[in-house]
């Protein structure tokens, strides 16, 4: 390949031009991380450019002696001779695009992004390019998120019932940028406190140190050991369903908080009692909207499954390509 933009590399995803990677895989000696989800920021390298939104995550990720120079969003900095700058992505706290100018050509890689209101985020922000990368984690037509509105009513619901019936409702959820876009829609709604996975307690505390407004939290905790939290909610990680940590919490209703909880098949294979249809990426619709804002000739494709949606967009008249066209395979978000 000849794009002095975008090379593919056994590292990752290679800027020649600025002599920079974008979320590599591997140790490097200068990189740009679009968030802190760790499939995105890895330790290890040189150097780091990351959006100031995030530095507090970023920090917790990639180790207190690490090497981090912070942007704010649409500040230009240099990259060799690439002019770079960092835009929202509506993703997490602190994600963002990467805008790449050089030579009169502009590219746009998109890392992760949604493009519903999310009050622990700054929104997407569309940018007209000529190269848009853009994620597909949920590229079929069947992914169209409910309004979170109608998401809290049926949390709020089912965490009523479960006070009723004197059980406890615990609430599985990725700690990063799910549990925290729960904890602060809730606080639109209620001030009820919510019990947290050790897991998720120093990610929550960032949210808080950047302004982030949230329900009350405390830990669940070694002492809690024989109490039985009868109709009070906990936020855990999906890797404690089915753990020793589980038992503390006789007869509870459990749910799950995902993107991939539209599909009810899922919820009934993984044995939750509830599913709630929640999600840091964009959906069918809000893919198709990012790659029109885009006004891109060209579209590469990454993350997931993204055949449905390239034939559809060469359907449609782009010149859509998988992304591992060029950087020889593709990497898969697992927030959901």
């Amino acid at each position: 390949m000849s794009d002095p933009l975008l090379q593919p590399r056994p590292e990752g995803l290679y800027c020649p031009a600025g002599d920079f990677f974008i979320d590599p895989m591997l140790p490097v000696a200068r990189a740009v991380v679009t968030h802190a989800h760790g499939d995105h920021a890895r330790s290890g390298s040189g150097r780091y450019q990351v959006a100031a939104a995030g530095i507090g995550l970023m920090r917790e990720r990639l180790g207190h002696d690490a090497v981090i120079d912070a942007h704010g969003y649409g500040e230009v900095f240099a990259m060799g001779d690439v002019s770079v700058s960092l835009h929202p992505s509506g993703h997490v706290l602190g994600a963002a695009q990467v805008r790449m100018a050089y030579d009169g050509r502009v590219v746009v890689v998109s890392g992760d992004y949604k493009r519903e209101p999310d009050p622990t985020c700054v929104p997407f922000e569309p940018m007209p390019c000529d190269v848009f990368v853009t994620e597909s984690t949920f590229g079929l037509p069947v992914y169209r998120w409910p309004p979170m509105a109608q998401v809290i009513d049926d949390l709020l619901a089912w965490w009523d019932d479960c006070a009723r019936r004197q059980v406890p409702a615990v609430l599985f959820c990725y700690a990063l940028g799910k549990a925290q876009r729960i904890l602060a829609e809730l606080a639109l709604r209620t001030d009820r406190g919510v019990h947290l996975h050790g897991a998720m307690l120093r990610l929550v505390e960032s949210y808080r140190e950047a302004g982030v407004r949230m329900v009350p939290t405390e830990p669940v905790g070694e002492s809690a050991r024989g109490r039985d939290f009868a109709g009070e909610l906990i936020l855990a990680p999906p890797s404690a369903a089915g753990s020793p940590w589980m038992k503390r919490f006789a007869k509870a209703s459990t749910g799950f908080a995902s993107g991939w909880m539209q599909i009810r098949g899922n919820r009934r294979r993984r044995g939750y009692d509830r599913g709630f249809v929640v999600s840091d990426h964009a959906d069918w619709p809000g893919l198709l909207k990012s790659i029109r804002d885009s006004q891109a000739k060209r579209v590469y494709v990454t993350h997931g499954d993204g055949e449905t949606l390239i034939r559809y967009l060469r359907e449609q008249g782009h010149d859509a390509q998988p992304l591992r066209v060029l950087r020889g395979s593709d990497n898969n978000e697992s927030g959901g």
